[in-house]
This record gives structure tokens, sequence and C-alpha cells, in this order.
């Protein structure tokens, strides 16, 4: 797995007077699939009627991104190519990054938001992603296809 599935998930929020990063309500599971369908996804979900995608992270390599999902997602998550770990307040932590570096020769770039959380909402609905991820996927493959 990534750099992302070793990271924590448990993401603190600013306090309201912009002290300290206050802990979540509760903790969140997080979705990774390939960068490229996952892209696609973010697209579909953010051309919706109504946007419905939470916070996203990428890896390092910009392999892979993550989702975040509702806790218990991984419990039914059966979506082939992608892969769901349950975090249930397990420590596993992704604390709000700080503006990245661009990396300088071959140094691997740290992970990082694609979409941080306060841009969006709190988590990704697992139904609605699943069905963004499944469009997602034939787009590439009729995009693929046409060569």
């Amino acid at each position: 797995m990534s750099e992302i599935g070793s990271q924590s998930a448990t993401w603190h929020a600013p306090a309201p007077d912009g002290g300290a990063p206050q802990p979540p309500a509760e903790p969140w599971d997080l979705v990774t699939v390939p960068v490229r369908q996952g892209l696609e996804a973010v697209d579909i979900l953010r051309r919706g009627s109504t946007p419905a995608v939470g916070p996203v992270v990428h890896d390092g390599a910009c392999d892979t991104l993550g989702f975040l999902v509702p806790p218990g997602t991984a419990a039914a998550w059966d979506m082939p190519g992608s892969a769901c770990t349950r975090t249930s307040g397990r420590g596993l932590r992704l604390p709000e990054l700080p503006e990245l570096p661009e990396p300088t020769g071959d140094t691997p770039r740290p992970a990082g938001w694609l979409l941080p959380p306060g841009d969006t909402d709190p988590v990704t609905d697992p139904a609605v992603l699943r069905e963004a991820l499944g469009e997602a996927a034939r787009l590439i493959e009729a995009a693929d296809g046409c060569h």
C-alpha cells in the first residue's frame, strides 16, 4: 500500500478561535484508488447537481488518491481496483497538511491534500463514491479503447 495507508486517519479541525486544532466528532475510513480513476471520480463528484466529495489525499508518488468515508465503510467495501482501510479510531491520523514545497530533482513529494478538509463535505458518501468510481472506470476503459 502507498504512503496514504501508513498515515493516520483522524483529522484535526482548527479551533473556532483559531487556536489548537480540535479532534473530529468521529473517525473515518479511507478508500484508496489509482490516481487516474480517483481524479476522474473527483471530477464526476464535483460536477454533480449537488457536489458531494469529502477530503481527498494523495500519496507522495501521486500513484493513489484516498477518499475519506464514514467509519464502518470498510466492512462492506468490495469494489475491485480499490481498497478501504478501517480506521475506527485506531490512531491513523492525517494531520492538516501545510503548503507542500515542490520536490527538487529526484526527491519524492510528500503526501498531501488534493481536497483539504474544510473546503469540502466532511466525508464522501460511500454509495455516491462507488457510483463515481464505476463511472470513472468506464470512462477510462472507453478512452483507452479509442487508441
